[in-house]
């Protein structure tokens, strides 16, 4: 059950001071959770990574320790998790990452496209994961093969970054794609073509047929083919494509909007309205209207809702294609984003000490008694 909230009620919750926890409510209730559904066919890495969320930060996953130099004062660091799953450690994963992606950029202009499917093909992505393969494939073909077909002589190549997301802002299972991609290309001859005009009209249709081509091969059943055929006469303009007509946004803002789920739970800590040790409600801004909705789920459903996102393991959610894939012969003539010698001082400041005192205005090896800088001693596993 939801409820429409107002606009000035959404503000409230979003600045409430009360902050309800993914790890003690996981804590209260995961156990249990597994022990009274037996059947729910939980896989191998959600036991992973829900277990090392809960013991983030605890003395079952160790500790460093820490002397001052000067008065002789021992401090304890518990490690983190570095689980994907944990919204403390994501926030990490999720800046570095970015930073990662940053890097191998031109200063060139970038589209932010996104690729969505039919809800009817949902279910087999989420019985299947290795089809979500596919998913990448089809888009990473639409999007080399429509600049292809600008000149068959230069056969331009643009810079793909895909990166992938499972769900809506409801947190149920919704595949789709956003891409990060350049508003030009290389060409054989052209060492940088720029491309303002992409045709969505033309992606949609293209990406559907390249889609359900690479599905049906791989599915091959009778029922699949009459699916296909269904999708086609319900979906006559081809799957749903989005993106701003111009390019309106910095690259580094795209990348930061595309990647933020990529290391944390499909749902903000933030966005928990209450917990009463039985209920979660929680707030989301729905799409189709852009209405603020609280829903009030219980704790179970809530946990499907939120495992079902977690990533198989090793399983890639960022991808390149095209000249981010590989150095073209005219890489050397381009300009990076990010100049070379910047590279080792943004990352820096992505280091475990800094994104502390950035985030908290706190020193984490700060001695507590005279303020002198703390050595590390050993680590205890």
């Amino acid at each position: 059950m939801y409820e429409i909230v107002e606009w000035y009620n959404a503000h409230f919750y979003k600045d409430r001071t009360i902050k309800f926890r993914l790890k003690d409510i996981f804590s209260d209730h995961w156990d249990n959770f597994v022990r009274e559904n037996p059947n729910l066919n939980i896989r191998p890495v959600v036991h992973k990574e829900v277990n090392r969320m809960i013991s983030c930060r605890t003395s079952e996953l160790g500790y460093s320790v820490y002397e001052c130099p000067d008065c002789g004062e021992i401090k304890f660091s518990y490690h983190t998790c570095k689980s994907r799953f944990c919204p403390s450690c994501g926030n990490k994963y999720v800046r570095k990452r970015t930073e990662a992606i940053l890097q191998k950029c031109y200063n060139c202009k970038h589209r932010h496209i996104v690729f969505t499917i039919s809800d009817y093909l949902w279910d087999f992505f989420r019985k299947d994961r290795k089809l979500i393969d596919l998913l990448f494939q089809a888009i990473s073909k639409t999007i080399l093969s429509w600049f292809a077909d600008k000149s068959k002589i230069e056969h331009y190549i643009p810079g793909i970054i895909a990166v992938l997301h499972t769900y809506g802002r409801d947190m149920k299972w919704n595949p789709h794609i956003h891409t990060i991609v350049t508003e030009g290309a290389m060409g054989n001859l052209n060492i940088f073509k720029k491309f303002d005009f992409i045709s969505y009209d033309a992606l949609r249709k293209r990406f559907q047929k390249i889609l359900l081509d690479l599905l049906e091969k791989k599915i091959d059943s009778k029922s699949f083919k009459q699916l296909k055929n269904f999708i086609y006469k319900k979906s006559n303009k081809g799957f749903y494509v989005y993106a701003e007509k111009k390019c309106t946004q910095s690259t580094q803002h795209m990348i930061e909007y595309a990647v933020r789920y990529t290391g944390k739970p499909a749902m903000a800590e933030s966005r928990i309205l209450d917990y009463d040790g039985e209920y979660i409600t929680f707030w989301y801004q729905r799409h189709e209207d852009n209405k603020i909705v609280k829903e009030k789920i219980h704790v179970y459903e809530f946990f499907k809702r939120l495992i079902i996102h977690i990533p198989d393991e090793n399983f890639k959610t960022v991808r390149y294609y095209g000249i981010y894939s590989k150095k073209h012969k005219f890489h050397d003539k381009m300009i990076m984003l990010i100049k070379h010698q910047t590279h080792k001082l943004r990352n820096s400041l992505n280091s475990w000490r800094m994104m502390i005192l950035k985030d908290f205005d706190i020193d984490p090896i700060q001695c507590p008694k005279c303020g002198n800088q703390m050595k590390w001693q050993y680590r205890v596993c």
